[in-house]
């Protein structure tokens, strides 16, 4: 391309502009984030929440790459950003059969950022001339910088997908996705190349990494303890990503859900979503979906907790499905008990699990019944409706804000 320089007004303009993006609140972002995960074309990178956090990492990276280098030479050719959250994403993608997401997402941050951009432009250039050669210096540059790291990860992208064709984990998944949805594959066949019985009981989990870098040897280790904790022989575990994992437990019974944070305790960022149980081909399909459903809960709430099952959170899961709605319902059903102290919201939602009965909930809780009964008091008077004439949506109100982070 013959690049041609902008004028000194024009330079001075582009740095000031690129500065305030270098310094903008965080919320700015966010919003850039939420605006390109609404789109219809980003709905199956919205709905993961390993692939939402991992995009968001890589918008910003390229947002602020752009931002900082036109800040040191404004208008000048900005490289590509081949940083390793870029090429994380790219890898993640391929893994799950989405490459070309990977140059649809780069393709709407760019539309997003522009918009955004082009605000900037008309709040600080007020001369018309100044501003045209504003826009097209900067779109120039934008557009450019795009189209360089585009074609940087489709090398990259290229790579990759010479790597998965060969091995076993890439025949794993191949058969998996095909289990998942719903594709005429027999058990036998199925249950011949994934080394796996079909023909039992199975238990899914999802592990993953909430962190930029995650350690694949700490989502194995999770995955080995998992199996151990469940009694489990001859488990099934499959790369579902570079920061997820997907396992089926062959198991009678569901998982103990109490020994099972001890599997993700030590292990930084880690974190695990269990489904149902359920039996044969179907059931591994349909545990996996609940454990995705789970993974999706935490994600949704943004939740802080680590572990999570499809048993304990089906009800939230339905309750927040729009969280618009959803939190119109909390704060029209638990009024100011929204913000009491968790003390007494454990409380209320511990008597109502355990019928009503102040002497049950008080051992449940491992508290006295006196000081029970003492929240429970401060609890309706906070509360917008006599606690036995609402109870039901209480506790359900209540199991939201378990789940749902600060």
């Amino acid at each position: 391309m013959d690049w041609q320089r902008p004028s000194e007004p024009v330079r001075k303009l582009i740095r000031r502009g690129a500065t305030m993006v270098v310094n903008a609140p965080p919320g700015w972002l966010d919003e850039l984030d939420e605006a390109i995960l609404s789109s219809p074309q980003m709905q199956v990178i919205a709905d993961d929440p390993v692939l939402a956090e991992s995009f968001r990492r890589v918008n910003r990276a390229n947002v602020l790459a752009w931002a900082a280098s036109n800040v040191r030479d404004p208008g000048a050719p900005v490289p590509a950003n081949v940083v390793p959250e870029l090429l994380a994403a790219s890898r993640d993608l391929v893994r799950r059969g989405l490459a070309e997401s990977a140059v649809r997402a780069y393709r709407i941050g760019q539309n997003a950022l522009w918009e955004r951009w082009m605000s900037i432009a008309f709040e600080i250039a007020s001369d018309a001339q100044e501003l045209r050669e504003l826009l097209e210096a900067s779109a120039r540059s934008l557009f450019s910088f795009i189209d360089v790291t585009n074609a940087a990860i489709a090398a990259q992208i290229q790579t990759e997908r010479e790597e998965l064709t060969r091995g076993t984990h890439a025949e794993r998944r191949e058969v998996v996705e095909l289990i998942i949805a719903g594709a005429p594959i027999s058990p036998q066949r199925a249950a011949s190349r994934l080394s796996y019985n079909l023909d039992q009981t199975h238990t899914a989990a999802v592990i993953w990494s909430d962190l930029a870098e995650s350690d694949a040897g700490q989502l194995d280790l999770a995955s080995e303890r998992l199996a151990r904790t469940a009694g489990a022989h001859r488990p099934l575990s499959v790369v579902g990503g570079a920061a997820t994992r997907w396992v089926w437990i062959p198991a009678r019974v569901a998982p103990d859900p109490a020994p099972l944070g001890k599997v993700v305790d030590d292990l930084r960022g880690v974190r695990l979503a269990m489904g149902s149980t359920a039996v044969g081909i179907e059931g591994f399909r349909r545990s996996h979906l609940d454990a995705l459903t789970t993974q999706r809960l935490l994600a949704r709430l943004h939740s802080t907790q680590r572990v999570a099952s499809f048993e304990v959170i089906q009800l939230a899961s339905l309750v927040t499905e729009n969280p618009d709605r959803a939190d119109q319902f909390i704060t029209d059903t638990l009024g100011e008990l929204e913000g009491a102290s968790p003390e007494i919201r454990t409380a209320v939602l511990a008597f109502v699990n355990e019928q009503c009965n102040a002497s049950r909930a008080a051992t449940r809780l491992y508290t006295h019944r006196n000081t029970l009964l003492r929240r429970l008091s401060r609890a309706e008077q906070l509360l917008p409706r006599p606690l036995e004439e609402n109870s039901v949506n209480v506790a359900v109100a209540l199991d939201v804000l378990r789940w749902r982070g600060s």
